[in-house]
C-alpha cells in the first residue's frame, strides 16, 4: 500500500497573508514538491508570473517542479484527479496544500477527507493553518464567523502584521485566540517567514502523534484559568487581577469557545460513546474541533480520541505510566455549545 499523500489545509481572512507565506513555502528548497490547489476567487491568486502554464489544463507546473490549480469543480474530483494523475506518473508531488478563499469555512474542506472514501484512501489531512492579521483580526472576529471559525479549526496560528500594533494590542489579540482555540499553537510571522516545520508534518489530525502537539491542553493548561473566568452567559470577568493593567483590554464575547474537561475517574466506555455519539447528532454543526485523551475503565492504554463537526474516531495510545495520573482530559471548541449539558453529560459517563 503506497503511503498517503499528506495535505495541509491554510485558511485565514482576506489579506492575512496566505499568499506571502505560500510563495514562501514553494520557493523554499526543502526538496519536497508539492501541489498547491486554489479556491481563491479573484482576489490574491498566486502570481501568474511565477507559474507556467499548460495548455488546456488548470495544472501549472512551477519552475523548482511544485505544481498548483485552481479548483474547477469541487475539491473532491480535484484531489481524485491530482492522485490519479500521480499514480499514473503524469504529475510528480509529495504532498497537497490546499488554499481556502479568505471567507471559507474550514469544516467542509477538512471534512472531505473523512468522509469521501476515494479522497480518504489517497491522502492524510495533516493540519489547518490559519493566518491572522493582527491589525484587523478584532474587527473581523467581531462582524465574521468565518474569521472565528478558522480560529476554532486551526492546529496552527500564524499572526502577521504585528509590527502594525503595539506589544499590548498584540497581547490581547494573542488572549481572545487562546480563549477561543487553547489548542492551536500561535507564532507571530513576519512577511510569510516561517520555518517550515511550523507548517508541514504537523500531524494535527494524527490520534497516535505526540500529545505536545496540543502544547497547553494536554500540560498544566496555561489557559487554565479561562476554564473558570465566564459564568453561565459566557460573560469576561478579570477576577484573577489578569489583565488589569492592560489598557487595551476589550470584552469580547466571541461564539466560538472552548473549555477543557477533566475527570479523575475512568469512564464507562459504552456510556462515553453513546453519549458522545448523540452529542454529535445534536451539536456537531457546531462542534469545530474536539480532542481528548481518556482513561477508560478496563483498558490499560490511553484512549485518544478527536473529531471535526460529527466525525469522530479514537484510537489506543501509549500505555499508563504507572507513576502517571490516570486523568480523562478533554477540550471542545465550537460555536455556542452548552457547556453545563456537556459537562453533565461526561460526569454521567464516569464509572461511579
Amino acid at each position: 500500500m503506497a503511503s498517503l499523500i499528506p495535505a495541509t489545509i491554510l485558511t485565514g481572512f482576506l489579506g492575512s497573508g496566505k499568499t506571502t507565506l505560500l510563495k514562501r513555502v514553494l520557493h523554499e528548497a526543502h526538496g519536497s514538491k508539492i501541489a498547491v490547489i486554489e479556491n481563491e476567487f479573484g482576489e490574491e491568486n498566486i502570481d501568474s508570473d511565477i507559474l507556467v502554464q499548460e495548455a488546456g489544463e488548470q495544472i501549472v507546473q512551477m519552475s523548482n517542479g511544485c505544481i498548483c490549480c485552481t479548483i474547477r469543480d469541487d475539491l473532491r474530483a480535484t484531489l481524485a484527479d491530482l492522485a490519479a494523475k500521480r499514480r499514473k506518473g503524469e504529475l510528480v508531488f509529495d504532498r497537497v496544500v490546499i488554499e481556502t478563499t479568505g471567507v471559507a469555512d474550514p469544516g467542509p474542506v477538512a471534512q472531505t477527507f473523512f468522509m469521501d472514501d476515494e479522497v480518504a484512501s489517497q491522502y492524510m489531512l495533516d493540519a489547518i493553518l490559519t493566518l491572522v492579521d493582527a491589525k484587523h483580526a478584532n474587527q473581523q472576529l467581531d462582524t465574521r464567523q468565518e474569521a472565528r471559525r478558522q480560529v476554532g479549526f486551526a492546529d496552527q496560528i500564524f499572526i502577521s502584521k504585528a509590527d502594525l500594533v503595539t506589544p499590548d494590542e498584540l497581547a490581547d489579540l494573542q488572549h481572545r485566540l487562546a480563549h477561543m482555540n487553547p489548542r492551536a499553537k500561535q507564532s507571530v510571522v513576519h512577511f510569510g517567514e516561517v520555518p517550515l516545520a511550523q507548517v508541514l508534518d504537523l500531524k494535527g489530525f494524527n490520534l497516535n502523534a505526540k500529545l505536545d502537539l496540543d502544547p497547553d491542553f494536554l500540560k498544566a493548561d496555561a489557559h487554565e484559568h479561562h476554564d473558570h473566568d465566564h459564568d453561565d452567559h459566557g460573560h469576561h470577568h478579570h477576577e484573577h487581577g489578569e489583565h488589569c493593567n492592560h489598557p487595551h483590554h476589550h470584552h469580547h464575547d466571541d461564539d466560538v469557545k472552548s473549555f477543557v474537561y477533566r475527570a479523575d475517574k475512568p469512564f464507562d466506555p459504552a456510556k462515553l460513546e453513546d453519549f458522545l455519539g448523540a452529542i454529535v447528532q445534536v451539536y456537531g454543526p457546531r462542534m469545530l474541533r474536539y480532542k481528548g485523551v481518556l482513561n477508560m475503565q478496563g483498558i490499560d492504554r490511553k484512549v485518544v480520541f478527536q473529531g471535526v463537526h460529527q466525525l469522530m474516531g479514537s484510537d489506543l495510545a501509549a500505555p499508563w505510566g504507572p507513576q502517571e495520573a490516570r486523568q480523562s482530559k478533554m477540550v471542545f471548541i465550537g460555536i455556542d455549545l452548552p457547556r453545563d449539558i456537556l459537562e453533565q453529560g461526561l460526569r454521567q459517563c464516569l464509572v461511579a
